[in-house]
Parts: C-alpha cells; structure tokens; sequence
C-alpha cells in the first residue's frame, strides 16, 4: 500500500510539472522563430538554393551556379540575445546573418551585414564576425584557441550571439569566441545562409538548423558574463570601451585636436599638409616625396607596448607607421628612421615591386620582412581590404619579439637583435645606421610620404 501511494504521487507531481516545462522558454523571455511546420515568416534572397522542413529542422541544400542564399526573417531585430543549433557538412561553409539588409540602392538587393561564421574547415573559424558583401572580417578568431576547438563537425553545435547596443558577442558550444564593438548598423534580419560552390562534390550538400529562438526584453539580466580570451575588437571610431580602459588602453588622439603629437624633430605640429576633420587625422596629397610637410611623431617615447591604428588610403598612396623612431638619425630631407609598418597600395605604388620579394607591400616590416598570412596557413593574401576602406594595423613589442597585425591577421614576426634580423638589415637600404631598430625605447610615427592618407582610432597599451 505504501508503494502504490509513492507511485501516485509521483505520477501526479510529473503531470503538474508538465505545463510549466512547456511553458518555461516562453517565460524566460525565449520566443521561437521557427513553427517546426513550414517557412512562414520567412523569405528567401538572392540565390537559388533549397531550404525544406523536416520537423523541427530547417535543411539548407547546396546548390551549383546559384549565388550566396539566404532564408531571411520578415521582421527585423535590433537588440536581442539569438540561440540555435547548427549541424553541417564538414566540406560546407555557412553562417547566420544578424542586422542585416538588403535594399534596392546596395548591390541591387545583395544581402549585406553582420555574418557568425559556420566554418567547419581546419581554418576553424566557427563563432567569427564576417561583414557580408561590405568590410569583410571584422573579427577572425585567430588568437582565441578554446574557440577554434570548441566546435564539433559532423555533430550538432549549439551558438548564442548577443547584440545590444554597440556590442556584439558570439558562443559555440558554451566557449566565447568574439567580443566586438562597431556601430555600422543597428538593426536588420535574421538569416540562415547556404554558401555557393564551385564543386560538383558538394552538389546537394547540407547545413541544418534547430531550436533557433531569440530574446528580445530585460536583455540585461540574461547576458552572459564575458571570457578574457575572447578580447575586444573595437572598430568604433575613436572610442574606448570600458573593459579597454581597465585593460590599460589609453587613446593617442582625441579625434578634435592636434594634442599628443608634433613634427618630427620639431617642437610644433605642421602649420600645414595635417588636417583633422571628420574624426580623422589626414595628410593631404602633394607631390608624392618623402615628408613634404612633416611626419609626425608622439610627445611621448614607448618601450613594451600593443598600438593599433585604422588607416584609409587613397589610389597609389605611401605612407607607414614606424616605430622606436630615434630623432635625429636622418639629418637630412625625408623620412625619419625606425622600423616601419608599410602602408601602401600594392596594386598602384611602384614601391611594391621595388626590395625583395615583395617586402615593400602593405603590413611588411618596410625593406626587410614580406607581409604574409600567419592566420590562415592555406591562404596567399592577407586580407587588406582595399582603398578606400578602414584598415586596422597592429604592432605588438614586447621585449625584443615584434609583431605586424593587419585586420586582425597576423602579417610579421621577428626578433629585434637577433642574427637574422641583423642580417636583414645589412641587406636593406638601413644598413648604414648602427644597430637599427634595437633602441629600447623611441616614439611612434605616421608618415607623410606626399599623398592622401588617413588615420583613425590610434591607442596603445603599455605592457
């Protein structure tokens, strides 16, 4: 008799309990995207391939000669917390479009905006922030090793993005992978996308969604607390977030002013070829010599540090950023001496076929090392994203070890003092200045080169 009664009221908690599991996602804030029985709410833009329901999947077919494809919400979201499940093809690339747009003025209706890469390649991207049909990569996980292997092929993964304000952040399978900051747009689509391919093997290959909800209330009490491996990318302009300023960064340009910086072994600013104007520090086009106007240098020197700057060139333009800058090495016209982050456009400057071996293109340490992609071992190019577009440039000194980023790709490594660096500054044109770029402290300088450039969001951490 005692059994029975514990049977019964163990059967009658299970049924009360029922209701409230059903109910519980709903009451936590969770609204479901997907009604588990057709597409409805759903549109599908740009290519061709197939999308079909299979309970509570959604199955994205590959498809051959048809473009990018994406199966686009009908409603638009700015701020929310976005979860699904995601399984695909080992052989596939896909993503998950968030704030995105397609309007009749951009590409004719190219699907364009904010991507979380599906990568499941030995690349192992999965969690990345891609800009669809805009900037490219504004957040490659290239230095966040717990997210490169926190995603499973051939099983299903489950993602969490969220986007509030100026803050996009990305999980897989529970491990942080980005923490980006931009402003570019606010609000847009949710979409599914199916690659296009260029090989018949993959002809009616899969990628597979489910559970796909999304929050959009009382965000603020359901984020998740960030991991200090997945650091901040910053491209909003001129700004520091406030993990950054605890983190030690410190702006080296306001955005307004000329405070912080002056002429090369001056006491002034330049009185001209310098303007600042719409939040960025430009100099203007001349007649394409060494320093017609004045490179410009900090008021301070900087021993261990990472500085990142964005900069915008112009066709043909040559200019760098250099680095441990001794004044006064260089008595006459031109360029003051240091270490140098090329900045150039490859494709139009003549300098780029000049050196050796390519070590005068963009991202190169200037006349010694060849800018080449250390992120990606498959990959030739090193992802600069043309003129007219921000790029972001990194330089990483600690101790002797220096490192050239661009776009977030590692570009150059070396050692400072080293037998083969010293080597390779015999064999370039700073062989005639002793013990070159081994000072242990100098300052930092934007050059003048005589044509237009721009320069953006300078900061740095002293390490």
């Amino acid at each position: 008799m005692k059994k029975t009664t514990i049977s019964l009221l163990t059967l009658s908690l299970i049924v009360l309990l029922l209701p409230i599991q059903a109910c519980s996602q709903e009451d936590q804030g969770w609204q479901p995207m997907f009604n588990g029985e057709n597409l409805d709410g759903w549109t599908k833009l740009n290519g061709d391939a197939e999308y079909q329901v299979d309970g509570s999947t959604i199955t994205g077919i590959a498809q051959m000669d048809t473009p990018n494809t994406f199966l686009t919400t009908e409603e638009t979201y700015g701020d929310f917390i976005l979860e699904f499940d995601v399984k695909v093809d080992p052989r596939l690339n896909s993503g998950v479009q968030i704030r995105s747009l397609s309007t009749d003025d951009y590409m004719n209706g190219r699907v364009h905006g904010y991507q979380v890469e599906i990568d499941p390649s030995d690349r192992a991207w999965s969690g990345g922030l891609y800009d669809e049909a805009r900037r490219g990569w504004l957040y490659p996980v290239t230095d966040n090793k717990r997210c490169s292997n926190a995603f499973k092929n051939g099983l299903w993964n489950s993602y969490r993005v969220e986007a509030v304000g100026n803050e996009i952040k990305t999980w897989v399978n529970g491990v942080q992978c980005t923490n980006l900051y931009d402003d570019m747009t606010a609000e847009g689509f949710i979409a599914l996308q199916v690659h296009s391919i260029n090989d018949e093997e993959l002809d009616g290959a899969t990628v597979q969604w489910r559970d796909v909800k999304i929050m959009t209330e009382n965000l603020g009490e359901h984020r998740m607390k960030d991991d200090p491996g997945a650091e901040i990318v910053n491209w909003v302009a001129n700004t520091l977030t406030e993990t950054e300023k605890r983190h030690g960064w410190r702006l080296l340009w306001d955005g307004e002013t000329t405070d912080g910086w002056r002429q090369a072994n001056g006491g002034e600013f330049p009185d001209r070829g310098w303007v600042v104007e719409d939040g960025t520090l430009t100099v203007i086009e001349s007649d394409g010599t060494e320093s017609p106007f004045g490179d410009i240098v900090t008021e301070q020197e900087f021993s261990d540090f990472i500085f990142e700057v964005e900069f915008k060139i112009t066709e043909g333009a040559n200019s760098g950023i250099k680095y441990f800058v001794m004044e006064g090495l260089n008595p006459g016209s031109g360029s003051e001496i240091g270490p140098e982050f090329q900045v150039l456009d490859n494709d139009n400057h003549p300098d780029a076929k000049m050196g050796v071996a390519g070590n005068r293109t963009v991202g190169s340490l200037y006349d010694m090392i060849t800018a080449t992609n250390l992120s990606e071992g498959d990959r030739d190019d090193i992802r600069f994203k043309g003129i007219g577009q921000w790029n972001k440039a990194r330089i990483v000194a600690k101790g002797n070890h220096v490192e050239h980023w661009l776009n977030n790709i590692k570009v150059v490594e070396y050692e400072r003092g080293s037998q083969i660096y010293r080597n390779l500054v015999q064999k370039s044109k700073y062989n005639v200045y002793e013990n070159f770029g081994e000072a242990k402290t100098g300052h930092i300088l934007l050059q003048d080169h005589g044509n237009r450039v721009s320069f953006r969001s300078i900061k740095i951490r002293e390490l």
